[in-house]
């Protein structure tokens, strides 16, 4: 699998991905880190593991079309076959996501198909969540279609909410279990031990 990772931000699930391909534990390259900002922090992760890096920012273009071209011939020069969204704060755009049909997962840290959603990621999930008072939250790995948070669900784990929760005390624990599951995501796909019929992935066992 010739993955590449797109993020927003510090890149801590970048960094757990890396070090699963590092440690054996995903069978998969990671030809190109993209980021839509220049002061994004995944890009020091990516050079520190000697990943080439690259910045994109759509209103850099002059239309929507040429951004579309420039991005998806990036992606073609790279050989790239799996998209990994890593705290990526843009949408991904209608054309690439139809030629990389469930080959494009993002992980968000709550039990998706609540609170998810267009202008929830990040901190304002944790808010919403012990905003409303639920007892559980947790991390959901899925694939990406053409709205926000509502592809098919590959993996999900379930993180308890405690009393007295701050958001940042809730967020490093939702964060723990997102740098494990996504790498394990990850792999079922490199192994391909995953298919999708409508909404509903299976996953194989591995004498399949």
């Amino acid at each position: 699998m010739r993955l590449a990772v797109f993020a927003s931000g510090g890149g801590s699930n970048f960094e757990a991905i890396a070090r699963a391909k590092e440690s054996g534990d995903l069978d998969a390259s990671i030809e190109l880190v993209v980021a839509n900002r220049p002061d994004a922090g995944v890009l020091e992760r990516a050079h520190t593991h000697a990943i080439s890096t690259t910045v994109i920012r759509p209103e850099d273009f002059n239309s929507s079309a040429e951004y579309v071209e420039h991005l998806l011939r990036l992606l073609d020069n790279r050989h790239v076959d799996f998209i990994a969204l890593a705290g990526y704060l843009k949408k991904i755009p209608l054309e690439v996501v139809g030629r990389f049909r469930h080959r494009i997962v993002n992980i968000h840290p709550a039990l998706l198909p609540s609170f998810g959603g267009k202008g929830l990621y990040g901190r304002r999930v944790h808010q919403a969540v012990l905003d409303y008072g639920v007892r559980w939250t947790g991390v959901t790995v899925h694939l990406v279609d053409e709205e926000y948070d509502t592809g098919p669900i590959v993996l999900q784990e379930p993180v308890p909410v405690h009393q007295g929760d701050s958001v940042d005390a809730l967020a490093a624990r939702v964060l723990d279990v997102e740098h494990r599951l996504y790498p394990r995501a990850l792999q079922l796909f490199a192994a391909n031990r995953i298919t999708v019929e409508g909404r509903r992935v299976t996953i194989h066992d591995r004498s399949q």
